[in-house]
């Protein structure tokens, strides 16, 4: 949920002005004359090297005082990447604790000699010191002839890039999935921003993967928590951040999904999810009371449409703070009757926390977290006090040493009062209502208006340009007056000394890592679903994301496809759109085609704001019509993204993924955020532009069944017209696959509940391969089981790879694409009955009853 959006004139005007008086600042200086660094006492042994770096000449000091002497270390972690670390010999810029995220580093290491990356450098007359990374005989990051800038407040790194070349990922930012490599500046500074398109919001994520020609990919990662704009130009990538240190890292791949993995083997695999989670899921900001949302259960319920999770906003609050109850609306006793109905009905409820906490003695909350000095300082030791929805507010200092008991005793007493099942944390860059310590010296009991409401809001303050942490010598493009606009100012200090200018971009990260832990500890053996809007480097490992609050509008439509996959690459795969749009009124047209792209979202989610007209799904007959039919299919599929969804946890996989990544040298996939896969073997091609009536969907080179009617398209590397009607989204099946799927149920459970289907899917062999995953779907120690399916010479195989779960139901249906004439079937060599169909030459055969926990051959006869 986003700050209202401020409607003033005079505030809009005064806001334009000062960003008119700091736009200077912004454009960059130029550096090539910046002296660069000289490298010596190089010493190497067989897991890297390490040097001396120093100062080449005199000092640039371009935005700060540069740092003399360097320290290099090149060390091969692992045999497929390989890290780069320039810091201050002297140890005195800030670096990211180990307390806070701990990389995997491989401790085995990784011999030079086995290594699939290389490191070099060499020194330039001009520029200095630099560096080469490469595969084999390809550099794939490349410094030489660029100064490297080291100061206390700016750190400038450049490499060469390929002419046109693709680059995915950093962020967070709305954008198309293939940057423009001519002219990007992607801003890292965690914000609180409704979706503008090509700026900063949420989340940082420093990590890029590029594809070059031969269809190979590489990737990069920057650990470091200071703000930074990555910028793409004049064929080059270059990294300007406001201090810290260069610890890069560099994935050999080649497959994207390689380099994904080997990312999220240092930062963190996904978190195991529960199975429910992968239900549909249904949320608003502005129901008034647990009448208007059992109203709404009931609704989905009446119209046969599947709802796995009912989800409140702030409305539930008392006066909106944090672990409290609304005594008229949303009464504790209403809120325990909703979940026990909801449980009843294999449903589940989710609640919404914000990290800021009412500013009030009176209030437990604060009380207790006072008296454990819990929160972030001023400078002067006071706490600091920012405005959110409750009034003037505190903020948890996730570094203070109390934290932790201190979150997790509150949480517990709220969990205690109602066991929701899952936690949405919001507003966590951290969000304000206002710039600096305003309620600093105002009265406890005091609770302000919200600037928006104000007829005459108070104009944003100065820029203080003698303050550098306040203003920075160089600007990044963080889309606000200045850093600390909306957000806990940079001056602010933290328990360890440290200042929020540093670790800003860490502050929902940490709050997502104190909830997981309680959550873990509460319930020792389930899985927890958090939903958390900032996220870092390594979050994936805690919790899940959501787009935050995007726009009811077409582009806004499209654009999530790209953010999805920006965050298979960030290691966030459980990750989707608000459904319809969460600002703005949608239309019927709109929605109806968003629901049938967000039922394959891997999170699955309606929601919009307080004061827009309500777009639950049952509200229109064709959004309605077109939401059955695609959680129809979502609910069929459950058993296969469930098992794509346990190659992310294993893996590092993206469930959701553009089709480069599976067809990297077909040039036409290179830009494509229009269509995408799940796993890689669901195609889905949705209708992206108001008014049409049909998709010209891309198809690779290969057999694509669709899934309705199991037509065949012929994929040659070209575009299909293909037939959309308004509640129609098309899914195709890749041929050469195996799909599990089960009964499409109205909720997660019942489908669990019913038999097996493998859909067979041949390619022009006539042979098909697949998998499926089985646990629990809830505990963490559950036993578990990989079933591997392969089809050839008509005859399908299903064995267990690993594992001994119990898998509870029975194959019970074949779906056999592209082959016909079947006048039996047997199982490991005896002939069973069954009822065998033919349709568009494919053949179904039901009746079966096959047990899948033991080796299984089918013959057709």
């Amino acid at each position: 949920m986003h700050i209202r959006l401020w409607t003033s004139c005079t505030q809009f005007l005064l806001a334009c002005l000062l960003l008119l008086l700091t736009s200077a600042e912004k454009h960059h200086k130029p550096t090539p004359l910046c002296p660069g660094y000289r490298a010596s006492k190089v010493s190497s042994n067989t897991y890297g090297l390490k040097a001396s770096l120093t100062l080449n000449g005199p000092p640039c000091n371009i935005y700060g005082n540069d740092i003399k002497e360097l320290v290099l270390t090149v060390a091969l972690d692992a045999t497929e990447h390989v890290r780069v670390h320039i810091e201050d010999a002297a140890g005195k810029q800030y670096q990211i604790p180990e307390s806070v995220i701990q990389l995997q580093r491989d401790s085995r290491k990784a011999y030079v000699r086995h290594s699939s990356l290389q490191f070099s450098h060499v020194h330039n007359n001009t520029s200095g010191f630099g560096f080469k990374v490469q595969r084999e005989n390809e550099v794939i990051f490349d410094t030489v002839g660029h100064p490297l800038i080291f100061e206390d407040q700016y750190i400038e790194i450049t490499s060469n890039l390929p002419e046109n070349a693709n680059i995915y990922g950093i962020g967070e930012t709305p954008d198309w999935f293939r940057r423009d490599p001519n002219n990007t500046t992607m801003t890292l500074w965690n914000r609180d921003a409704p979706d503008p398109f090509r700026e900063n919001v949420y989340g940082s994520h420093a990590v890029y993967i590029e594809l070059r020609e031969d269809g190979n990919f590489h990737g990069a990662y920057l650990h470091n928590s200071h703000g930074m704009d990555i910028v793409l130009g004049n064929k080059a990538i270059q990294y300007r951040v406001l201090g810290g240190t260069a610890d890069l890292y560099f994935f050999a791949g080649p497959t994207a999904l390689d380099v994904i993995s080997q990312y999220t083997g240092l930062v963190g695999r996904p978190n195991r999810i529960p199975y429910w989670s992968l239900g549909f899921h249904n949320c608003r900001y502005g129901y008034k009371s647990t009448s208007e949302v059992n109203k709404v259960i009931a609704s989905y319920a009446r119209e046969n449409i599947p709802l796995e999770v009912a989800w409140t906003d702030i409305d539930y609050m008392d006066r909106e703070r944090d672990f409290t109850f609304n005594p008229t609306n949303f009464s504790l006793q209403d809120m325990r009757k909703q979940l026990d109905y909801l449980h009843a009905h294999d449903q589940r409820m989710i609640l919404i926390i914000d990290p800021a906490i009412q500013f009030n003695s009176t209030y437990g909350t604060y009380a207790r977290g006072h008296a454990q000095d819990v929160f972030v300082k001023n400078a002067d030791g006071s706490e600091y006090i920012g405005q959110v929805w409750p009034g003037y507010t505190t903020f948890p200092d996730w570094f203070a040493t109390n934290v932790s008991s201190w979150w997790s005793d509150e949480l517990r007493r709220y969990f205690d009062a109602l066991p929701i099942d899952g936690m949405w944390i919001d507003m966590n860059e951290a969000s304000s209502f206002c710039t600096g310590s305003c309620g600093s010296g105002k009265p406890k009991d005091k609770v302000p208006e919200y600037p928006w409401t104000m007829d005459n809001p108070s104009p944003p303050r100065p820029l203080d340009r003698s303050n550098r942490i306040l203003v920075p010598p160089y600007a990044i493009h963080n889309s606000e007056i200045e850093l600390s606009t909306k957000t806990i100012e940079t001056t602010a200090v933290h328990a360890n000394g440290v200042i929020e200018y540093h670790v800003h971009n860490l502050y929902g990260y940490m709050e997502s890592k104190l909830t997981y832990d309680f959550i873990t500890s509460y319930r020792r053996n389930t899985r927890p679903f958090i939903l958390s809007r900032s996220t870092f480097a390594g979050s994936g490992a805690l919790v899940s994301h959501w787009t935050g609050d995007n726009w009811s509008t077409w582009r806004d439509l499209h654009v999530s496809i790209a953010t999805i996959f920006d965050f298979g690459i960030f290691g966030i795969p459980m990750v989707g759109a608000d459904i319809c749009g969460f600002f703005g009124n949608t239309t019927e047209e709109l929605c109806t085609r968003w629901i049938e792209l967000g039922a394959f979202y891997p999170f699955s989610r309606v929601h919009n704001a307080i004061d827009m007209e309500p777009q639950e799904i049952y509200r229109w007959a064709t959004v309605a019509e077109a939401g059955r039919r695609a959680l129809a299919v979502r609910y069929a599929l459950l058993p296969y993204i469930y098992s794509s969804y346990q190659d992310a946890v294993e893996h590092g996989w993206p469930v959701a993924r553009p089709l480069v990544f599976e067809f990297p040298t077909v040039k036409e996939t290179v830009s494509n955020d229009r269509q995408f896969l799940l796993g890689d073997s669901i195609l889905i091609s949705p209708v992206l532009i108001q008014g049409a009536r049909s998709v010209n969907a891309f198809f690779p080179k290969g057999w694509w069944y669709d899934w309705y009617d199991f037509s065949l398209v012929r994929g040659t590397n070209a575009n299909v017209m293909l037939d959309a009607p308004l509640e129609h989204v098309n899914v195709h099946i890749r041929g050469g696959r195996i799909i599990p799927t089960q009964y499409a149920g109205m909720t997660t459970t019942e489908t669990r509940n019913s038999d097996y289907t493998l859909i067979v899917a041949t390619d022009e062999h006539g042979t098909a391969v697949g998998k499926l995953y089985v646990d629990d779907g809830e505990t963490f120690d559950t036993s578990s089981r990989w079933l591997d399916a392969n089809f050839s010479g008509r005859t399908l195989w299903i064995c267990s790879r690993s594992g001994d779960y119990m898998i509870q139901r029975p194959l019970s249906r074949l779906v056999l694409l592209g082959i016909l004439g079947v006048r039996a079937i047997a199982v490991n060599g005896s002939q069973v009955s069954g009822v065998i169909e033919v349709t568009n030459s494919s053949t179904i055969v039901t009746g079966l009853r096959v047990d899948l926990n033991s080796e299984v051959h089918v013959t057709l006869l």
